[in-house]
């Protein structure tokens, strides 16, 4: 596949300590959601031994206008340029890549489960799917610690009150230290809780995104319930 470079066009903070950024898209760039690409900073000011090259999912839905990527801001060379990079600058693109996708030729419905920045996928996913000719049945469950760190959510409960093929289950498992007020889940995501949000889900598939130990865990769950490894996709954060 060929190596594009490509344009930054805007940034945001879209939840405390996660940036989204906003590159150009190269003429005729097709994906499907839920893949991912590597980016790789061009002549950057500084580095360390991390490197210059991230693997980010796109979060971005195919018929978006930009690409965009999201992730949580650490300390290292890689994120310091990232942020500090002005409008304009370009950035090496290698991708799509991945299986973590969707598929429009698959008529099971698919549950969705996110920790954290693992909800980038998923982002791409649903805006697809309520755009889109097939209508995917999506039932999203997005834990986090706090709606302060939950990106996207209000953008994801939007699609929720607006199409009724996506389902979304949020919750907030450190409300203590939350300054905002949540009437919805505050459990973490367990077999307890897939059960009881997804009984009326019939054969699906399962997608899991986030923290290593979180991606694990949940695999482990869903196995133990009894669901066939090759109904389960996988993808781990680990670093962001």
């Amino acid at each position: 596949m060929p190596i594009h470079t490509v344009k930054l066009k805007r940034k945001e903070e879209v939840a405390e300590g996660t940036m989204a950024f906003y590159f150009e898209k190269p003429a005729g760039f097709q994906f499907t959601p839920g893949q991912f690409a590597d980016f790789t900073l061009i002549d950057p000011p500084e580095t360390d031994a991390e490197g210059n090259i991230r693997t980010f999912s796109i979060a971005s839905a195919p018929h978006e206008t930009d690409l965009m990527i999201a992730t949580r801001m650490r300390d290292t060379a890689f994120k310091r340029v990232l942020k500090s990079m002005p409008l304009g600058t370009n950035i090496s693109l290698d991708g799509p890549q991945g299986e973590f996708a969707l598929r429009a030729s698959s008529p099971r419905p698919s549950i969705l489960l996110a920790g954290g920045i693992g909800i980038t996928p998923f982002r791409s996913m649903a805006l697809d799917a309520s755009t889109s000719r097939h209508a995917h049945s999506l039932l999203l469950l997005y834990s986090n610690h706090r709606p302060e760190d939950a990106a996207f959510l209000g953008e994801l409960e939007n699609v929720a009150a607006t199409n009724k093929n996506f389902t979304l289950v949020a919750t907030m498992t450190d409300m203590q230290k939350s300054n905002r007020a949540w009437t919805g889940e505050t459990s973490a995501i367990d077999d307890a809780m897939i059960a009881r949000v997804s009984a009326n889900v019939a054969a699906p598939l399962y997608f899991v995104a986030g923290p290593p130990a979180m991606v694990a865990a949940l695999k482990k769950t869903l196995a133990s319930a009894g669901v066939k490894e090759d109904d389960i996709r996988a993808e781990d954060f680990s670093g962001y």
